[in-house]
C-alpha cells in the first residue's frame, strides 16, 4: 500500500528556512515522479515543485533559487529544502506522487498523496 508522510513544517521568521520531507513506504521512490504542493488560506493548491525519475526538477517562478528539491534513495525521501521563506510561503505543503515517473512532472496527475505539512511563514 503507497503512503506518502510529510515531515519538517513549522513556524519560521521571514528569511529562515525549513527543509520538508516526503517519505514513502509500499514502494521505491525512485521510480516515481514527486511533487511538492502548497495551499494557502482562500487559495487554490498550486504545485511548487517537482521532480521525476531522470532528476529532471520543475520550480514555480516564485520559488527559484530559494527552493531545492532532491531525492535520498537511501532513505527513500524526497525533501524539499526552503531558504530565504517569506510570508507568502505560508501553507499546507502536501507531497503527492505518480507511477508515471518519466513523464514532464508539472503535468502529471498524480495519484497519491500525502496529507500535508503546515508551514507558516511570520514574526
Amino acid at each position: 500500500q503507497v503512503q506518502l508522510v510529510e515531515s519538517g513544517g513549522g513556524l519560521v521568521q521571514p528569511g529562515g528556512s525549513l527543509r520538508l520531507s516526503c517519505v514513502a513506504s509500499g514502494f521505491n521512490l525512485d521510480y516515481y515522479a514527486i511533487g511538492w504542493f502548497r495551499q494557502a488560506p482562500g487559495k487554490e493548491r498550486e504545485l511548487v515543485s517537482c521532480i521525476n525519475s531522470a532528476d529532471d526538477t520543475h520550480y514555480v517562478d516564485s520559488v527559484k533559487g530559494r527552493f531545492t528539491i532532491a531525492r535520498d534513495n537511501a532513505k527513500n525521501t524526497v525533501d524539499l529544502q526552503m531558504l530565504s521563506l517569506k510570508a507568502e510561503d505560508t501553507g499546507t505543503y502536501t507531497c503527492a506522487s505518480d507511477r508515471r515517473g518519466g513523464s514532464y512532472c508539472p503535468m502529471i496527475p498524480y495519484e497519491d498523496w500525502g496529507q500535508g505539512t503546515q508551514v507558516t511563514v511570520s514574526s
